[in-house]
């Protein structure tokens, strides 16, 4: 039997100042694999937010989140030189510009995370051809803040499994209002990263919160491993 693929925790960093990030992560750096440069944080701050993240964390995959939709080579390249680990790009974004990020990801020996936010179902399905991407199902924050939607919906739950039902398949990652509650439910897809955000950046405590984040998803797959193994 195939040993199950360990769930990634990525951090997502937003909405406040370099420093303030990294000391964020700093606190629950035990806690977590992977380190957001979020959206907001890029457009506020610019690449620098990138390159001071990464020096603070070399250890950790840095994910620049700086959703490219166009002019792919020069924006993953900027990303990348910082010290970007994965930079994202939006996969309702032209062919052409996924193309570029893929093939710029693969010069630099690093990785595309592509946003399947208002992707229909025909494109996700032809998304499926970039094997070495990382295909993200996000619920974003304005349908969290206006219609109540997380991720974990059924939606999400049946894309997720479309995607992972061939092991060909690109990776998934799954993103928007994850918590303890809907946590299980987004594991029982399988996904090889979960993006977690005020969940803990907005927690009174910060590295209690990603613990028990961290030990819910150990706790899920030992289960999951022993009920397996009495079948």
């Amino acid at each position: 039997m195939t040993e199950q693929q360990p769930v990634r925790i990525q951090l997502a960093l937003d909405r406040m100042t370099i420093q303030e990030a990294i000391h964020m992560a700093q606190q629950v750096e035990p806690y977590v694999d992977w380190i957001e440069v979020g959206t907001s944080l890029i457009k506020e701050f610019g690449i620098e937010s990138v390159r001071q993240i990464k020096q603070a964390f070399p250890d950790k995959i840095i994910v620049a989140d700086i959703k490219t939709f166009d002019n792919a080579k020069y924006e993953f390249e900027l990303c990348f030189e910082a010290g970007a680990d994965v930079a994202t790009v939006m996969g309702a974004a032209p062919d052409a510009t996924l193309e570029l990020c893929m093939q710029t990801a693969r010069k630099y020996q690093r990785q595309t995370m592509i946003d399947l936010l208002n992707v229909s179902q025909e494109k996700r399905h032809q998304l499926k051809q970039y094997t070495d991407a990382v295909l993200c199902h996000h619920v974003s924050k304005d349908e969290q803040e206006h219609h109540g939607q997380v991720a974990g919906s059924s939606s999400i739950q049946q894309t997720t499994t479309d995607a992972i039902a061939n092991n060909s398949t690109p990776k998934i990652a799954v993103a928007g209002g994850i918590t303890l509650e809907t946590l299980p439910t987004i594991l029982q897809q399988s996904p090889t990263v979960v993006i977690v955000g005020s969940a803990i950046t907005q927690s009174h405590d910060p590295a209690e919160a990603a613990q028990q984040i961290r030990e819910l998803i150990h706790t899920f797959f030992s289960q999951s491993t022993n009920t397996t193994a009495s079948i």
